[in-house]
């Protein structure tokens, strides 16, 4: 089932974690990491580094996080959640579903560009987690299928959407057609002109073919 693969992933957020999930230095750590990265660069940043920035030694963050590919979860889960929050919020407007399903593919271009063009080092950290299948990436696809289902159940019962197809099924396309752009690499090799209007002709035909 596409909706329970993607909620299976829900623990992978937790690997390479360490101590109490609520913590003052933590939230140092990861405060630290978010600012490295985005000057240095995810690569450049070493462990030692954000240990001198918050006045501790390397071995103390190591007490929270196991590795710096652990750190950058954090910092990439975080950057991720931003983005899910604010598709969350369009899903739940009280508008009609086929405008909140079209601003969804807009809303995925327009941050996945934002990140690219104005926090390249960012960017470029969440191009590493998609590549090498980071949880927060896993996290990241189970917020979107969710916002699609909530979208579909909704205009369902308004009456926008067919109902004979099996609900999975209905999300499970649609999240595919969605690679285009929301992937990172694929955004970058794209110019963002025609992004636009590949997003409102596949929108537009995936509302064609929900309509009752």
């Amino acid at each position: 089932m596409f909706m329970s693969d993607a909620n299976d992933h829900e623990q992978v957020h937790a690997a390479g974690q360490r101590g109490p999930v609520e913590h003052e230095r933590r939230e140092q750590i990861i405060a630290a990491a978010d600012q490295h990265f985005r000057h240095y660069g995810y690569q450049k940043t070493t462990v030692a580094d954000l240990a001198r920035a918050i006045g501790v030694s390397s071995a103390y963050v190591y007490r929270f996080f196991e590795s710096k590919q652990a750190i950058g979860e954090a910092v990439c889960m975080m950057t991720l959640q931003r983005l899910d929050d604010r598709l969350m919020a369009l899903a739940t407007e009280d508008i009609p579903a086929s405008d909140r399903l079209r601003r969804v593919y807009k809303s995925l271009y327009e941050e996945g560009f934002e990140l690219f063009f104005q926090e390249r080092k960012l960017h470029d950290i969440v191009v590493a987690a998609v590549e090498e299948c980071w949880g927060s990436v896993m996290m990241h696809k189970a917020a979107i299928a969710e916002v699609l289902r909530v979208i579909v159940v909704d205009g369902r019962e308004r009456g926008e959407f067919e109902r004979k197809t099996p609900l999975d099924e209905v999300c499970r396309a649609i999240f595919v057609t969605l690679t285009p752009f929301s992937h990172p690499v694929l955004l970058e090799q794209t110019p963002r002109e025609l992004v636009a209007d590949n997003a409102v002709a596949v929108s537009s035909l995936v509302l064609r073919s929900l309509a009752p």
